[in-house]
This record gives C-alpha cells, sequence and structure tokens, in this order.
C-alpha cells in the first residue's frame, strides 16, 4: 500500500484542476467528462474489484500501464474492448494519479477530434449535392 487510499472525492479535486472537466453522472454513478466526453468513473461493473476507478486511456498506454504496476493498473474482460484502464485506488500514488488523469484528458480530447474529422468526412462523401 502507498500511504492513505484515494477516494473519489479526491479523484474529483485533481482532475477538476485540469482544464474543460465536469462533473457528471453516468448509469447513477459519479463521472467527470471533457467537453462532455468521458474521462473517469468508479469502475461499476461486477467483475471490477472494489474502490477501482475506469480511466479512459489507449490501448498502447493502458498495455505499458499494466506492464508496469501490474498491482495498480488492471483489466477485466468486459473492458477489454475498451480504451479504459483499471486503478486500484487503494494502490495508486497521488501523483501517480495526477499523471494519469492528464494523459487521460489528451486521449479524450484527441479522440473526439478523430471522431468530429470521421463525421466531416463521411459528411462529404455522402453529399449528393442535391
Amino acid at each position: 500500500m502507498r500511504g492513505k487510499a484515494l477516494g473519489f472525492d479526491e479523484v474529483r479535486k485533481i482532475a477538476m484542476a485540469l482544464p474543460d472537466v465536469e462533473e457528471s453522472t453516468i448509469h447513477g454513478a459519479p463521472s467527470l467528462k471533457v467537453r462532455g466526453r468521458l474521462l473517469t468513473c468508479p469502475a461499476i461493473h461486477r467483475s471490477a474489484e472494489p474502490n477501482t476507478l475506469a480511466v479512459r486511456i489507449g490501448s498502447a498506454q493502458r498495455a505499458e500501464l499494466m506492464a508496469a504496476e501490474p498491482a495498480v493498473y488492471y483489466v477485466t474482460d468486459h473492458y477489454v474492448d475498451h480504451p479504459t484502464v483499471l486503478v486500484r485506488l487503494s494502490r495508486i500514488h497521488r501523483d501517480s494519479l495526477r499523471d494519469l488523469l492528464a494523459a487521460a484528458r489528451l486521449f479524450v480530447i484527441s479522440q473526439a477530434k478523430k471522431g468530429r474529422a470521421g463525421a466531416r468526412k463521411k459528411a462529404s462523401f455522402g453529399d449528393t449535392g442535391r
């Protein structure tokens, strides 16, 4: 254990210090979003361990985190196909959480930009000019 276990209130404080982060809910649980897109929330699926945080992150970075610190970062079958890493709040250091949330924020923003670019491209291909 790395000192005092963190809870979602501490996650909220760290995340809300980042630009464009807002409080919200997802499936009745508290969540934090960036420009309306999910950044993090408590992992509420029954496959996740208690006091686990679900954080949106790319698959390459997730693999790196899990390889470097498997006691902190993990994934279950439910989350494996999603750009998400599960974080044991009882094991993560506050500074590592701050770095993770900052990286996750950039990931969420980059995914939103990709989504908008794809939508514009699809609209232009589908435009018949009528």
